[in-house]
């Protein structure tokens, strides 16, 4: 079924429309009763991969044309595709999980279609970079997304060098074959005591978070704690003018040391400065060492 006069200009009225679709990046529940209603509806998807797009599919019970759209072919499907939405069908656009566009095919398409004057609308819905920030406790007014680092040791190190100074909060994809050896760099770029979230399996079954820093990071990939299996999502907090935050974080101690058992005061001090809890900790002991010492 066909949108009709919804079109955008220099397409005919006729014309279909491309839905960016969503899709679950592990929890099936997260399908949107809109994204089912689309697709009931629709006359093709246009899918990264049939096969697992297919076990969606028949989880909801629908039956579909698909045509494969991955980054190998993507330039040479997209005139086929885009025939399709100008004489009148609606095509879902899906990546294997999560956004499509967003470290997945679908750029080229939905920029073509655009310029064809085709309706593109999209059906939001997961996305691990957000769903990964909603639960890291990390600033998220603004961010920078990264997405997968370079594979070689030597690329990636100069791009998070680049990176080492941003102010916002730092979003990354990485493979598991490749996590221990992207979280050494970060940390010897980064420094150890940045703070770091990771984040494996999201909304999956086995779904798990680790960290406090890069170096507790480290520590936990290296001993096995984190399970090298899944699809991993780190968060990264931006860099920080150290010297304000260390001369807050003392202020603040000080202030807390007062009134307060050492530990505690450093894990208030440490919320309320936004700094890892064992970087207050010891500063809290240095500064009850301090007031300890006779005058």
């Amino acid at each position: 079924m066909a949108v009709a006069k919804l079109a955008g200009a220099g397409a005919p009225e006729e014309a279909g429309a491309l839905f960016v679709a969503a899709t679950p990046i592990g929890n099936l529940d997260d399908v949107s009763t809109r994204l089912t209603a689309v697709l009931e509806r629709a006359s093709g998807v246009a899918a990264e991969d049939t096969r697992r797009t297919r076990k969606l599919l028949h989880s909801l019970g629908i039956r579909i044309a698909m045509v494969s759209l991955h980054a190998h072919n993507e330039r040479s499907r997209i005139p086929e595709l885009l025939e399709r939405l100008l004489s009148g069908e609606d095509l879902v656009l899906m990546s294997d999980a999560g956004t499509p566009g967003i470290s997945d095919p679908g750029m080229r398409l939905v920029r073509e279609a655009r310029q064809s004057g085709i309706r593109v609308s999209p059906l939001p819905g997961p996305c691990a970079a957000v769903a990964a920030l909603s639960v890291a406790g990390f600033p998220a007014d603004r961010f920078h997304f990264e997405g997968f680092l370079p594979a070689r040791r030597a690329a990636r190190r100069a791009r998070l060098r680049q990176l080492e100074a941003a102010p916002e909060t730092l979003v990354f994809y990485e493979a598991v074959h490749r996590l221990t050896a992207a979280l050494e760099d970060m940390q010897q770029v980064f420094g150890s005591e940045r703070r770091a979230f990771l984040a494996r399996e999201l909304t999956k079954i086995h779904e798990s978070a680790y960290g406090e820093t890069l170096a507790d990071l480290c520590r936990k990939a290296a001993s096995g704690t984190i399970v090298p299996k899944g699809e991993f999502t780190l968060v990264v907090g931006g860099a920080g003018r150290s010297g304000g935050d260390e001369a807050a974080l003392e202020s603040v101690l000080k202030a807390l040391l007062g009134e307060l058992p050492t530990a505690q005061a450093a894990r208030l001090g440490a919320e309320i400065a936004g700094v890892p809890r064992r970087v207050a900790y010891r500063r809290a002991l240095k500064l009850h060492a301090r007031e300890q010492k006779p005058c």
